[in-house]
């Protein structure tokens, strides 16, 4: 039998679409693949545009006047474009490449769930950009997520932002990837809700350390350094 993808379809009816991909052959998943990918390519340049995370750039246009402003704008476009095309195949296909050696699972399958687990992620950076753009203003923490608590309650960076990466969208994906997985092997449930946690903790952690670190200070050393201002 053949069943035709479609992904808001079975984002309401995962129990069908895992009957479907144990019985039938899909199609139509590779044009909903392009369609995520467009959409989360769009949303990070977006925020570019708009403004997030790009605050230390303003200093580049007080100390290096509008045509390196310009030029340091179109190099944090470059890069933002160059980091959603490793955001969207890291949890698209690297996660999907890692739990089909751990579980065994044909990556066929697991790319499916991980494209519904990108759309999650995509929706919460959506609803958290509307949010920004309705206010004004921005935070560097999720509203859906521990950070602004953990914000409150601790006085580490580190800690913040690694609460930051555990949110009302994080148990969502978990519970989805934990049942998915649980209809294609045999493996005991627990592990793999321990495989799971395992990985979101660690993607925390790494996540968490590399926002602690100075990247702003040292792009704009090379900006304000090097050949914008030659």
């Amino acid at each position: 039998m053949i069943f035709d993808f479609r992904f808001w379809r079975y984002f309401a009816n995962q129990q069908e679409l895992i009957d479907n991909l144990g019985s039938s052959y899909m199609r139509g998943f590779k044009k909903r693949v392009w369609m995520v990918g467009f959409f989360g390519l769009l949303l990070f340049v977006a925020q570019e545009l708009w403004g997030m995370n790009t605050q230390q750039i303003t200093s580049v246009y007080a100390t290096g006047g509008k045509d390196s402003f310009a030029i340091a704008r179109l190099v944090s476009l470059a890069g933002i474009i160059i980091w959603a095309f490793l955001y969207l195949s890291f949890h698209f296909f690297g996660i999907a490449f890692l739990l089909n050696k751990i579980t065994g699972i044909e990556l066929s399958k697991l790319a499916v769930l991980q494209l519904y687990v990108v759309g999650i992620l995509l929706l919460e950076k959506a609803l958290l950009f509307f949010i920004f753009v309705i206010l004004g203003v921005t935070t560097p923490v999720s509203l859906f997520s521990f950070g602004p608590l953990a914000a409150t309650l601790l006085d580490h960076p580190f800690l913040v932002f690694f609460f930051n990466q555990l949110s009302i969208f994080t148990a969502l994906i978990i519970a989805l990837q934990v049942r998915f997985i649980r209809s294609f092997t045999e493996m005991n449930p627990r592990i793999i809700f321990l495989i799971i946690i395992t990985i979101h903790i660690v993607m925390a952690l790494i996540t968490a350390t590399v926002s602690i670190l100075p990247l702003e200070e040292w792009y704009l050393q090379l900006v304000e350094g090097g050949a914008f201002n030659e």
